[in-house]
């Protein structure tokens, strides 16, 4: 089974690359990169749903956009240098968490779609990275309702 995610990164500093890291190590690409405005940006992938709800409490997920050990898992979003753009000042990776993912979000509707919204600028005024903090977590969408 396949879940859809959306993410939105909340007013990032304008002039910044950000994009999906496909693939991990030294094998990966980055997906969907976006330059950074005066609006939000959206990043839409997919990942695959592992496990039975009958026999484990929690989901877990694989695909090329998975990171991280089980019940870790997460997404990075590459930004700067680590989204190809050579002429950045940054080179970071934000790390959006799949904790607080539960059966019970993904049995609720037949095609559900899950969304966050994190902050795309950090303390220090440039782009955020590391892992969110606080995270607010995954919602179902209105676009699966």
């Amino acid at each position: 089974m396949e879940l859809k995610l959306e993410i939105t990164l909340q007013k990032p500093p304008a002039g910044v690359d950000f994009g999906l890291q496909k693939g991990s190590g030294n094998n990966f690409e980055v997906i969907g990169i976006q330059r950074s405005g005066l609006t939000n940006l959206v990043f839409e992938l997919h990942v695959e749903i592992k496990g039975d709800s009958e026999k484990q409490p929690l989901p877990d997920f694989k695909g090329p956009y998975v990171q991280g050990p089980l019940m870790e898992r997460f997404i990075y979003i590459n930004i700067g240098t680590y989204a190809g753009q050579s002429n950045s000042e940054w080179g970071r990776r934000l790390k959006i968490p799949l904790s607080g993912i539960t059966w019970h979000m993904l049995l609720q509707h037949p095609m559900p779609v899950l969304g966050t919204t994190v902050p795309g600028t950090g303390k220090d005024g440039g782009p955020n990275c590391a892992t969110v903090k606080p995270f607010a977590g995954w919602n179902i969408s209105t676009a699966s309702v």
